[in-house]
């Protein structure tokens, strides 16, 4: 059995991945190539450690990479809408901009807690990079902190969501796109 003999569908090749998050890499290399400090960027594990080292690896900038594990979704795929962070950040965040790397900006819950716990760390500004933003299954609205921008790599309409296994296809490109490295 194939790894996408299941793929019904296929929303975005490989090609137009690694294009838009080279766009993205583009876009926050020029946001913050004047800035004085380097932002930070902080996965959020492990749904974002793929689109993380694509994205960190063609940003061109010094920049400072840390993880931070939030959970809503336990065994399932729908959210409990009560996340939770189980692994914090190790470096320091005060006073520094941050850019919060996320797979799937689905409800919006964890990435509203995560924002606000780094925010009560200090960050000067939070601002998001996603690689999918599903808008309309939005259940909180997203405040981003200081100058905070939003980064999106791909919007899934609903009629896109039709589909349950979009996560794995996105995985599984992903992996393709990892062979393909070695």
């Amino acid at each position: 059995m194939s790894l996408d003999s299941h793929i019904e569908r296929v929303l975005w090749t490989q090609d137009q991945i690694l294009e838009r998050v080279t766009q993205i890499a583009s876009q926050i290399t020029h946001d913050f190539k004047a800035a004085p400090d380097p932002p930070l960027i902080v996965g959020v594990a492990t749904g974002a450690f793929l689109f993380l080292a694509d994205l960190v690896r063609r940003i061109q900038l010094p920049i400072a990479v840390d993880l931070v594990r939030a959970q809503s979704y336990g065994s399932g795929t729908l959210s409990n809408g009560a996340p939770t962070i189980s692994l914090d950040l190790k470096l320091d965040v005060k006073g520094k901009h941050v850019i919060l790397v996320e797979d799937i900006v689905d409800t919006g819950c964890t990435l509203s807690c995560l924002i606000a716990h780094l925010e009560s760390k200090g960050a000067s500004s939070v601002s998001v990079c996603s690689f999918l933003d599903k808008p309309a299954r939005r259940k909180v609205h997203i405040e981003l902190v200081g100058d905070g921008k939003f980064y999106k790599g791909f919007e899934v309409r609903c009629s896109q969501c039709l589909c349950e296994n979009i996560l794995i296809w996105v995985n599984v490109l992903f992996f393709l796109h990892l062979l393909n490295c070695f």
